[in-house]
């Protein structure tokens, strides 16, 4: 488990959190730079569907992965390396899950992302193939002691999960216990990277102001997470770009922004990845791939 934070680094914790919003989250110039160098590589991004060549610079260059869901056909295989081929819904079943595993198997997914249940399964099917295994602790409220997190995360790694996304506790922000919030999170990473898995921290954004996801974002940053996210999709909302253009600010270049909840469309996906999105999570990914083709999609449920 974490240790408990330090008091030099709690008082550099307060002070950057500090410096963030103060800056009114745009007009600090020294961080504009420093945004303006992360989005030039992610309007690359957007390019992901169409045009390999740029893809694979911004591969080169050290971009993350987006997600997408079952059913899923990346027109590059080399794109495929990019994307979480998820599926979260409490319902799904045995059947789902190793169509999903067989997808990802076949087309050479980073991960396919799960609930912690069908971690030994998707483990099993995808043994000897270059595809991780994901799954979310603490899901979806977060509201569980950063101990069962971490319990949780540790018994996922044993049955073969490789990545772990979490839910912060949303209380401990909005008491202002930074200290708590800090604990949550960097007991959870901790754990995780001693084992040389993935951490990503789920925010929820709907249910923040815009200071309360500066200051998960910062203090998610400080506890050593790879990745800050959006949302668990069931929440009450989403992400939305202006949620994403906040969080790639805050935390910099350094580490990856996941969108997920609410991206339903290509033009939803192409969004979010402009704001500033390195993976996207959404269970719509067939509808998302039949936009990109100029195809008639109707509106579904996203995660």
């Amino acid at each position: 488990m974490a240790k408990n934070i330090s008091k030099a680094n709690y008082d550099q914790l307060v002070d950057e959190i500090t410096k963030e919003v103060m800056a009114r989250f745009g007009h600090d110039s020294g961080d504009h730079d420093a945004h303006s160098d992360c989005c030039e590589h992610d309007n690359d991004g957007r390019c992901v569907r169409h045009c390999s060549d740029r893809v694979q610079k911004v591969i080169q260059n050290g971009a993350s992965r987006v997600t997408a869901g079952l059913g899923y056909i990346p027109r590059d295989l080399g794109v495929a390396r990019l994307i979480d081929h998820t599926l979260l819904k409490p319902d799904a079943s045995a059947e789902q899950i190793a169509q999903l595993c067989r997808e990802a198997r076949e087309y050479h997914f980073a991960s396919v992302c799960i609930n912690s249940a069908y971690v030994s399964l998707c483990a099993d099917l995808l043994k000897g193939s270059d595809v991780a295994v994901c799954t979310v602790v603490g899901f979806p409220l977060g509201a569980s002691p950063p101990e069962v997190k971490a319990y949780e995360a540790q018994l996922a790694i044993q049955n073969g999960a490789t990545e772990i996304d979490m839910v912060m506790n949303i209380g401990t922000l909005k008491s202002r216990d930074i200290k708590a919030l800090y604990r949550d999170i960097a007991t959870v990473v901790a754990t995780c990277h001693a084992h040389n898995v993935i951490c990503k921290v789920i925010l929820e954004t709907a249910q923040l102001t815009d200071e309360e996801k500066v200051i998960a974002s910062q203090v998610s940053k400080m506890a050593g997470a790879d990745f800050v996210k959006t949302s668990t999709g069931f929440g009450g909302g989403g992400a939305t770009v202006a949620d994403v253009a906040l969080m790639r600010k805050v935390v910099g270049p350094q580490i990856g922004v996941k969108a997920s909840g609410g991206v339903r469309t290509y033009e939803d996906a192409e969004a979010m990845v402009k704001a500033g999105a390195t993976r996207l999570g959404a269970s719509a990914g067939v509808s998302i791939v039949k936009g990109a083709r100029g195809e008639q999609v109707s509106a579904g449920k996203g995660y």
